[in-house]
């Protein structure tokens, strides 16, 4: 017998029908003994609808009320898929984040978690073999006593959250996809299911652009060693052998991989802008002054190339960010514009940035070069380069990204069973 935390995303219980299915997959594991907790997500759509209730309501509204509102969704999945367990014989009940308690801070629509103790679900398995559903994405401020809200996609860090706090086997995070591929199989159908990932390849892959997990969710298990199974929930419940594993792909320790490959996949994001600010002073400050004011703003710079002019005095400072925070970056740094004491600042959204990851990557050379050779080969221009241990990401123009991934996916083998 296991303890295990199944997770269900909007797709999954988009209506009583599929609500239903997410209980078969339920009623299998209870059936085989495990202990279980579910954690589900508002119905598809409905968050969003949400959202457009508070905008309509108010276009500047109070946070606090917004995450009150949008949290409200998960509690109706969470108290229908309970009747539907009960209907089926299954001793359930519904929790909502305040009542385990699941603190976080008080940074509303964007919480991070503080605190989680999992006693009483544990005491609950226990005594009563009851099911716990869980309303994922929401928690309470300590404090204020206010409902708070994890972010889009909190939750998978809910899930992660609660298998940490009461010392699950696994977290499985049921999808509308069988698990992680080596990149998007829309852009590559040779693209393949990995088996296993290693925490630190998802969570460059998660940040990078692939959409399966949210970032945190990554970092949780990462920390707190919860082994995360991505699987289809399409998959017939009563097809699925309880005791073995099934099609998906496992998020784990990079110790519990036999065999690392040099890259384990590509990552894409048109989600990006490039900002050049032209003839900066060279001088100390000049960084701080255009970074500076840019994160009080609250905006994330990632890629970042800086270039000296031939006598030394004067540099152009290329960086990137998110394209939904470029016109506020340009007002940013024009409104800056005494302190920094450039020329002209240049700006262009039609970019992608594309990312080769990999744990392999550590003990061989070499591997970014041979990127940067085939995507010459197809005359793709790179614009910014950045690396690290595990990854590196180049900026192209947005309308080669698809040719670069099939090129960087068959030039590491990637299209090879």
């Amino acid at each position: 017998m296991s303890r295990l935390v199944l997770k269900f995303g909007g797709t999954s219980v988009a209506d009583i029908d599929r609500i239903r299915n997410v209980a078969r997959h339920v009623q299998r594991e209870y059936k085989a003994g495990h202990d279980v907790a579910v954690v589900v997500s508002a119905m598809a759509g409905k968050t969003n609808e949400l959202v457009a209730w508070c905008k309509d309501a108010a276009p500047m509204h109070d946070a606090r009320e917004y995450d009150a509102i949008v949290s409200s969704g998960e509690n109706v999945t969470a108290g229908l898929l309970a009747i539907v367990l009960q209907n089926m014989g299954i001793s359930a009940r519904s929790w909502q984040g305040w009542q385990l308690p699941l603190y976080t801070t008080n940074a509303h629509g964007s919480a991070r978690i503080t605190d989680l103790n999992g006693s009483e679900l544990v005491k609950r398995f226990r005594e009563r073999k009851e099911v716990a559903v869980i309303a994922g994405f929401q928690g309470v401020h300590k404090e204020t006593n206010r409902i708070t809200t994890l972010g889009r996609g909190g939750s998978d860090t809910s899930a992660v959250a609660i298998a940490a706090a009461i010392e699950a086997d696994r977290c499985d995070i049921y999808t509308d996809v069988d698990g992680v591929y080596t990149t998007d199989p829309r852009v590559v159908p040779k693209a393949r299911r990995l088996d296993k990932v290693a925490f630190e390849e998802m969570l460059e892959l998660a940040s990078l652009g692939a959409k399966v997990l949210q970032v945190r969710s990554v970092e949780l298990g990462m920390v707190h060693k919860v082994k995360i199974f991505v699987r289809s929930s399409f998959d017939k419940p009563e097809d699925i052998d309880p005791h073995g594993m099934p099609p998906g792909t496992l998020i784990c320790d990079e110790e519990d991989i036999v065999e690392q490959q040099v890259v384990t996949g590509i990552a894409f994001s048109k989600d990006e802008a490039q900002i050049s600010i032209r003839n900066v002073e060279d001088k100390p400050g000049i960084a701080a002054a255009i970074f500076g004011p840019l994160a009080d703003s609250s905006v994330n710079v990632d890629m970042i190339v800086q270039n000296v002019s031939a006598d030394g005095k004067t540099t152009d400072l290329t960086f990137t960010v998110p394209a939904a925070d470029y016109q506020r970056s340009m007002d940013v740094i024009q409104k800056s514009k005494d302190a920094i004491g450039f020329q002209r600042v240049d700006g262009a959204t039609d970019v992608a940035k594309v990312s080769v990851i990999g744990i392999g990557m550590r003990s061989h050379a070499g591997v970014a070069a041979r990127a940067f050779k085939a995507l010459a080969e197809r005359n793709i221009n790179i614009r910014a380069i950045t690396t690290s241990e595990i990854k590196f990401s180049v900026l192209i123009d947005a309308a080669y990204t698809e040719l670069a991934v099939r090129t960087l996916h068959s030039l590491y083998g990637l299209d090879q069973a």
